[in-house]
Parts: structure tokens; C-alpha cells; sequence
């Protein structure tokens, strides 16, 4: 597991960056049931914004259960991840996290997806969204094949 931060996410910070901290650490220890904890009951997850090969209209995932089978369709695919958080910035409830997350696929291929990752929670910590920017043909034309 490799979560590459700036900041100490348990050091006073504000609760949408631990929240976003302790999502990429779930996703990096493939621990869904510990991601899934992690949300609010009506969460919504949009991953990446809008149409996509994840969600053909582009409405997201919402609740526990749409959450956990968009985890079923692309995070359980994943042999290991890799989250580089190049800077955050936090406000309010929310957090823009701007980053890469390197994912390595079955058959030894690496894929490096750039983008701004937003997570906003409610009063109790937990996620009500999260809203990844990205586009898919940018990641896909990093894609390639790695030994060892």
C-alpha cells in the first residue's frame, strides 16, 4: 500500500481530508467493508464526473448498496493502488484533493489516472460524496505493461 500525503491526516486536520485520507487507505488495503463504513447512507459516488464506462448516464452511485457494486465493477479489479496527493485543499465540508492514483491490472499493466478528487462530508464525518475529475482517455493513454 502506498498513500503519498503532505499533511499528517491525524494532526488537527480538517474532517473531509481525514475522511478523504481514510477512503484512499480502505481502497489502498482493498478493505471494502471499512470504505463502505466510511460513507453516509444516501452517499453518492461519482467516479470519474458524468458519463462514463462505470456509469453509462451519469448519475453516480448512490447508497451503500450502488456504492459497493461500483467497488464490485472497478476497485475489486485492481491488483494494487497507488495514490500520489500532490496538494489538498480544504474548506467548509470539503476537500479538493489534486493527485494521480496509479492502479496496476491484472496481466502487469499500470495505468496512471490524473485528476481532482472531491470528498464532502456531513456533521458526523462520514462521506456524503465523492466526485472524481478525470478523463478516461488521458489514463487510458498511460496504460502499459510492467515487469517485476
Amino acid at each position: 500500500m502506498s498513500v503519498e500525503v503532505s499533511w499528517d491526516p491525524e494532526a488537527g486536520q480538517p474532517p473531509a481530508r481525514v475522511a478523504a485520507w481514510r477512503s484512499m487507505t480502505a481502497v489502498a488495503a482493498k478493505d471494502k467493508a471499512g470504505w463502505l463504513a466510511l460513507f453516509a447512507g444516501d452517499a453518492l459516488v461519482e467516479d470519474p464526473v458524468g458519463p462514463s464506462m462505470f456509469d453509462a448516464e451519469g448519475k453516480g452511485h448512490r447508497g451503500h448498496d450502488g456504492i459497493g457494486a461500483f467497488w464490485d465493477m472497478t476497485i475489486a479489479n485492481v491488483e494494487r493502488f497507488e495514490f500520489t496527493i500532490r496538494d489538498s485543499h480544504a474548506t467548509g465540508d470539503e476537500v479538493a484533493n489534486v493527485g494521480t492514483i496509479t492502479t496496476f491490472l491484472p496481466g502487469g499493466y499500470r495505468v496512471d489516472t490524473g485528476g481532482v478528487f472531491v470528498y464532502r462530508v456531513g456533521e458526523d464525518g462520514l462521506l456524503v460524496s465523492v466526485r472524481a475529475f478525470w478523463e478516461t482517455e488521458r489514463a487510458m493513454a498511460t496504460a502499459r505493461q510492467v515487469t517485476g
